[in-house]
């Protein structure tokens, strides 16, 4: 029973949550409802089984508990009027769970693009969907920020706020309102990618459920708003890298860095779909930051093996990237190609003068470049100590173990 709530949790907590916000107007008041609607069917499934619509059960019992709530407080069912339209005060209907005929016609989608409310800065709406829609913990999203956990967590706490004393209506947004909340949007699917991509933690390299559902979001967003080159770069981006997934680690769940990675059996038939989508988005305006990276993920993908690379092309595309994203992840990530480009030490210099950024001071994988790039120039021992200091701020699992190895082959050899 346990296995089947944890299920219907990952599969329907979105869709519940957005039901019930529809009526709570409150996101603290809807995520207890919903939490408690959970509970409830742990006891009540035990007794009489699992409903046929476990979600609309879900979303049904959470926000008739919503209702109850506000009527139990005064202070909420004096704002009710206020916060909710007559249709909404009559209480839950069970069409409400059917798809609405409006400007998002997918439930997850419509909730991610309520949340990334203007009114709120951007790091704030993506935070706030990343936790709430999606679920993801607050220290995986810190990390994705390069911030501490308590400082994300009073970021999410400050977004709820505000949207609770601004009285900012809970509605989806019209058709015109869609690309001015579009950054955000393209901004969560693709954190809830890469969260999935690199499991934050826990033994396994990938989480594939997280990547499964950000790809079939950037899908549908691809559908909803055709003519958007960016939400074809994360589209595009997104396939390429699902594409090789399977080879990102052996048998035995060790990690493989790309050169070692066994290209046929990358996904040629996914490659080839992202390859169509970037070459006619590229046609239509100048690219911004996502479709420079699908670009750039197409090249490595599009290479017979990681020595034949077209690495000047790659370096050039990151060129044009990072006056568009000026951070400090980009700029690390240029340092692969510029070392295959002008050689290891020019990478190097370029990794000492980001080790002075304060923001990438626990990214575990600015170490771990430099460690690549120490060894390349024959400084084992130093490329040890930059292995273990990566090791100190990895916790993937697979990812330490990994950087064990290194650790091991370059202190016997060093």
């Amino acid at each position: 029973m346990e296995a089947a709530v944890a299920g219907t949790h990952r599969h329907e907590w979105a869709r519940v949550l957005a039901a019930t916000v529809r009526v709570a107007r409150d996101l603290d008041l809807a995520e207890e409802c919903v939490q408690d609607a959970y509970a409830a069917a742990l006891k009540r499934w035990v007794d009489v089984g699992i409903p046929d619509n476990p979600g609309a059960w879900l979303a049904t019992t959470a926000r008739r508990r919503a209702i109850d709530a506000i009527r139990r407080d005064r202070v909420l069912r004096s704002r009710l009027p206020l916060l909710m339209t007559p249709e909404e005060a009559s209480g839950p209907e069970e069409n409400e769970l059917e798809p609405a005929d409006d400007a998002v016609p997918d439930g997850r989608l419509r909730l991610i693009f309520l949340c990334c409310h203007p009114a709120l800065g951007l790091d704030a709406q993506v935070a706030l969907t990343l936790r709430l829609v999606c679920g993801v913990p607050v220290a995986d999203i810190a990390r994705a920020f390069l911030v501490s956990e308590p400082t994300m967590a009073a970021r999410i706490t400050r977004a709820k706020k505000k949207i609770a004393t601004a009285r900012i209506p809970f509605r989806v947004p019209s058709p015109g309102e869609l690309p001015e909340r579009l950054p955000a949007v393209l901004g969560v699917i693709y954190l809830l990618f890469t969260t999935g991509h690199t499991a934050p933690t826990g033994r396994a390299l990938v989480g594939a459920e997280l990547v499964d559902r950000a790809v079939h979001l950037s899908g549908m967003l691809r559908e909803l708003m055709p003519g958007e080159a960016e939400v074809a770069g994360l589209h595009a981006l997104l396939l390429v890298t699902k594409a090789r997934q399977a080879t990102r680690v052996d048998d035995d769940g060790r990690l493989l860095r790309l050169k070692d990675q066994d290209r046929s059996r990358w996904d040629r038939a996914t490659l080839a779909e992202a390859h169509d989508i970037i070459m006619g988005a590229l046609r239509s305006k100048p690219p911004g930051r996502l479709l420079l990276q699908a670009a750039i993920a197409s090249l490595y993908a599009d290479a017979p093996s990681y020595e034949e690379t077209d690495w000047p092309q790659i370096l050039s595309l990151y060129d044009r990237l990072v006056p568009l994203w000026p951070s400090p992840v980009v700029r690390l990530n240029r340092t692969v190609p510029l070392a295959m480009v002008a050689g290891p030490a020019a990478a190097l210099a370029e990794i000492e003068r980001l080790e002075g950024d304060d923001r990438l001071a626990a990214y575990q994988y600015l170490p771990a470049v430099k460690a690549e790039l120490l060894s390349r120039l024959g400084r084992r021992g130093e490329a040890a100590v930059a292995y273990r200091q990566a090791f100190a701020l990895a916790v993937n699992e697979a990812e330490r173990a990994f950087l064990a190895g290194q650790i091991a082959d370059h202190t016997l050899l060093g």
